[in-house]
């Protein structure tokens, strides 16, 4: 095996054992195995096929999607037609505050443009454990006339910034609630709008990206929100209640 394959293989092995509490090496807690590794020196998780991810965390293959294959015409038509639904002034994702918040409707009106293909049906994909799922990696799970499986994951950019090297794609591993259950094709919608320029969102372009060419990097980061910084057992003194004047 492949370094690199290892060190992934070694990393992914160690936080499925903390989220299942898998056994770990004996004599050792799950995170001490996990810390020890992360703690040694020459570990590359740079530049690591996306695929080799999927396939080491779900055992499910990402294909390749063949760039003359006829559904991908049909699916051009589908999300021109997406676009064009939610530019009508009056589609409910004109009624949101943020940009942010705009994601749910895209996958909804994405959704219902595929199922209006004779032949295709797509829904929510559902967990390991059966449940659907709106939260997580991959969006949406498009059944194809053949019944092939095609995962869809729509994104949001701004006109500009394709460039830019902030996080905007990301995978949680998770064995219960995987939403990854088939050996499929993979695509990310990246949509463009304009910023709300004009005081009016306007979605200008879609880029239909193959996942099985990307690749991704690993960084290894311990955090705690307010709730778990801030509890009753953590808190040594407190100062007085303020009072009004």
């Amino acid at each position: 095996m492949a370094p690199r394959r290892q060190a992934l293989a070694v990393c992914i092995a160690g936080l499925v054992a903390l989220a299942t509490h898998a056994p770990a090496e004996e004599g050792k807690a799950d995170s001490a195995v996990l810390i020890e590794w992360l703690l040694q020196d020459g570990r590359d998780l740079k530049d690591i096929p996306f695929s080799e991810v999927l396939a080491a965390t779900t055992g499910k293959n990402i294909l390749p999607v063949p760039p003359d294959a006829a559904w991908l015409r049909r699916l051009a038509t589908v999300l021109d037609r997406t676009l064009a639904a939610m530019n009508d002034p009056t589609h409910p994702i004109h009624t949101v505050g943020r940009i942010n918040e705009a994601s749910r409707f895209i996958e909804d009106q994405l959704m219902a443009e595929c199922n209006k293909e004779p032949g295709w049906s797509c829904g929510i994909p559902r967990t390991s454990a059966g449940e659907e799922q709106r939260s997580g990696y991959p969006d949406l799970r498009l059944v194809l006339e053949d019944k092939s499986v095609v995962y869809l994951d729509p994104k949001l950019f701004a006109r500009g910034s394709k460039t830019s090297t902030l996080r905007t794609f990301y995978y949680e591993p998770k064995s219960t609630t995987s939403k990854v259950q088939d050996d499929a094709r993979h695509l990310l919608v990246g949509v463009q709008h304009n910023g709300g320029e004009e005081g009016k969102i306007r979605f200008e372009e879609w880029d239909l990206v193959d996942i099985s060419k990307i690749k991704v990097q690993l960084k290894a980061e311990f955090q705690a929100s307010n709730k778990d910084l801030y509890r009753g057992d953590t808190i040594l003194l407190k100062s007085p209640p303020s009072r009004s004047p």
